[in-house]
């Protein structure tokens, strides 16, 4: 991925929601009336600045990192008498409680644009049909089998896999039965098939919820022919180049590129050997395999690709919507995905989730980067589950975040008076450590990916 996809993906993508967010703040806060001082777009030292006809300060600086509104307040400055309409913190209860949930509210509603945005240019997914099942997996025990096409988990219908896999990470870490209806190509009626659960998945790490079922997707066969490398792999290592037909590995003949996949994938660090069309040589080379970790599971890696074959027209699923109907489908849309994100949350505090698929900056700016590059489609579907995800986390009841706040004036509404300062301070302070703790770990998680 080029670097300056990432650059300016990450740019992009944080300038455009934190100033949302922001903008959220500013426009209720000057519709309360409260004056507004500073629009800060970054932290640090300010790189462009201007002043609107009201006198607030527009200010962009250094580190993209966050924003702020600043507003008149009585508590950090001396107020004349004529300031005191203006100001946040004389402001009834009500009024101050909009203006702080108005930053996440903002960056729902910019999701929901983009979904929106999305559902207008239309959507093709892949029907989710099962390729393979891997044998004693939880899949064969329920009797699932190849060429079934899921149709709905849960009771809830799914369209593709995407569908799938979202209605599954819903179950991490339980204990229960997953209920799937499933039924064959060009048939009506759905069997139902049960999976015993027994804390699923429970804290692992980079979860892939279909391989953990034993689930192998339907793809079209491709051949193995490799058309790119990680140039940091060992297939490059070992010296095989684009356009090698992979004939066998070992003394298993190689039919096709998911096969090869199978077989390198369980024999991770092990040496193997390649036997290899190169125009009209045969050739025999040693590969040492590395590894990749998946779950807690260790897998081989050649870090080799082919150029996949086309979809099947009767395998691709074509969605489109009206204007109106696109708007429903956007809303639709954000709901699931907010709660999709909560779910995520509470299941990583009660330990059903590992809290190392938090992701931090340098897998933002990666991810970033990586849709960027895909286009405009995938960067716009990026930016709105970042979106969401930056209002959910606002809204946790964690002071310094805007949801704390909330707790706070929530807690004034019903005392009909403030919480004591002592009070307020101590939960700033631990919410300042809690923060920064979450910070720090996710950091630290970013660093352990690389």
């Amino acid at each position: 991925m080029s670097g300056i996809y990432m650059l300016l993906g990450t740019l992009v993508a944080l300038g455009v929601l934190v100033t949302i967010h922001e903008y959220g703040h500013f426009w209720v806060a000057r519709r309360c009336g409260v004056r507004v001082l500073r629009f800060s777009v970054g932290f640090g030292k300010p790189l462009l600045r201007w002043h609107d006809r009201r006198g607030t300060e527009f200010v962009i600086a250094a580190l993209p990192l966050g924003g702020y509104v600043k507003m008149l307040d009585g508590r950090e400055e001396q107020l004349q008498k004529q300031e005191e309409m203006q100001a946040f913190n004389l402001k009834p209860v009500r009024q101050r409680m909009a203006i702080v949930a108005a930053g996440p509210v903002a960056n729902f509603l910019l999701a929901f644009v983009f979904f929106w945005i999305l559902a207008m240019l239309g959507s093709q997914q892949v029907r989710p049909v099962i390729g393979e099942v891997e044998p004693g997996s939880l899949a064969e025990q329920a009797g699932l089998q190849a060429g079934l096409e899921i149709v709905t988990v849960d009771g809830t219908g799914v369209g593709g896999w995407g569908d799938v896999n979202v209605q599954l990470m819903r179950r991490l870490g339980e204990t229960g039965t997953l209920q799937l209806e499933a039924r064959q190509q060009g048939n009506s009626v759905a069997s139902r098939y049960s999976i015993t659960l027994d804390a699923w998945q429970k804290g692992v790490e980079q979860i892939n919820p279909l391989q953990a079922l034993g689930i192998e997707p339907w793809r079209p066969e491709a051949q193995a022919v490799l058309t790119h490398f990680d140039e940091q792999g060992p297939a490059v290592a070992a010296g095989l180049q684009l356009q090698d037909r992979v004939l066998a590995l070992d003394d298993k003949t190689v039919d096709n590129w998911q096969q090869l996949v199978r077989l390198v994938q369980a024999r991770p660090d092990e040496r193997v050997e390649l036997r290899v069309l190169r125009g009209d040589s045969e050739l025999h080379i040693p590969v040492r395999l590395a590894s990749r970790t998946e779950g807690q599971t260790s897998h081989g890696y050649l870090g080799a690709g082919v150029t996949g074959e086309p979809w099947p027209e009767s395998m691709l699923i074509e969605k489109s919507y009206g204007l109106w109907g696109s708007a429903l489908e956007g809303g639709r849309h954000t709901w699931r995905m907010s709660v999709m994100t909560l779910v995520s949350i509470k299941k990583m505090l009660l330990g059903e989730m590992s809290a190392k698929n938090l992701s931090g900056p340098i897998s933002i700016a990666k991810v970033a980067g990586a849709s960027a590059e895909s286009g405009l489609r995938s960067f716009l579907n990026f930016m709105a589950y970042l979106s969401i995800s930056l209002g959910v986390l606002n809204l946790l009841p964690v002071p310094v975040l805007d949801g704390g706040h909330l707790l706070f004036y929530a807690a004034e509404w019903i005392r009909g008076k403030p919480l004591p300062e002592r009070i307020q301070a101590l939960g700033m302070q631990v919410g300042i450590a809690l923060v920064l703790s979450l910070m720090a770990f996710a950091v630290i998680n970013d660093i352990a990916r690389l």
